[in-house]
């Protein structure tokens, strides 16, 4: 058995589990779909607790991602592949994308280059990002916009970006000094809103 064989039996052990069990369709489109906003949100609320460590944890998270998306990109010009949905029959397609390449996973690339930099970052109860950013590459298979061959290819890619930018960014110069360069501006402009409340409130 090849590997284009492997990618797709495992595509269809996943994806039929949808067939099986039904009542689990909503939860993994919830997934797949909107857990993205989860993450976007969990980012900023992260960001503006203002600790230094969580702030180098989210500039090394976003620079992985960025790394691993151009990666991708790159990846995916030397092999491409449609979505499950357009090349085989009787897919269990549960939400809306328009054809295209649809190798590597974009949401994989995107959740494991973040999760994977928190468990790094911290690790202990961590592993709770990674095991997030794994059912998010499974529902990517469950609703049908991705072989496993797609999610697979984008872990790798993020894996080896979270690591070599956590190894590498935080020991540079450059990394500090733009941190602290952020935290002057942003003391300045709270600074400044508070001011400005305070004249409205007196003004009233």
């Amino acid at each position: 058995m090849d590997i284009s064989e492997i990618n797709l039996s495992l595509f269809r052990l996943v994806n039929d589990l949808g067939k099986e069990y039904p009542f689990l369709n909503p939860t993994f489109i919830f997934i797949a779909e909107y857990m993205v906003f989860i993450l976007a949100i969990s980012v900023l609320i992260i960001w503006f607790t203002r600790d230094e460590d969580n702030r180098l944890m989210i500039l090394c998270a976003s620079i992985a991602f960025i790394c691993a998306y151009t990666v991708g990109k790159v990846s995916g010009v030397f092999h491409s592949n449609y979505q499950p949905f357009v090349e085989l029959n009787d897919v269990n397609q549960l939400i809306h994308k328009e054809e295209d390449n649809s190798f590597p996973s974009d949401h994989t690339i995107l959740f494991f280059s973040y999760c994977f930099s928190f468990w790094l970052s911290k690790r202990g109860w961590s592993i709770l990002w990674v095991l997030l950013a794994v059912l998010v590459g499974v529902s990517r298979i469950w609703v049908g916009v991705h072989y496993p061959l797609d999610v697979l290819t984008g872990i790798l890619i993020s894996l080896t970006a979270a690591t070599s930018i956590y190894l590498i960014f935080p020991k540079l110069n450059v990394t500090q000094a733009t941190l602290k360069i952020y935290g002057k501006y942003e003391n300045k402009l709270l600074l400044l809103f508070k001011r400005t409340m305070r004249n409205k409130s007196k003004n009233f």
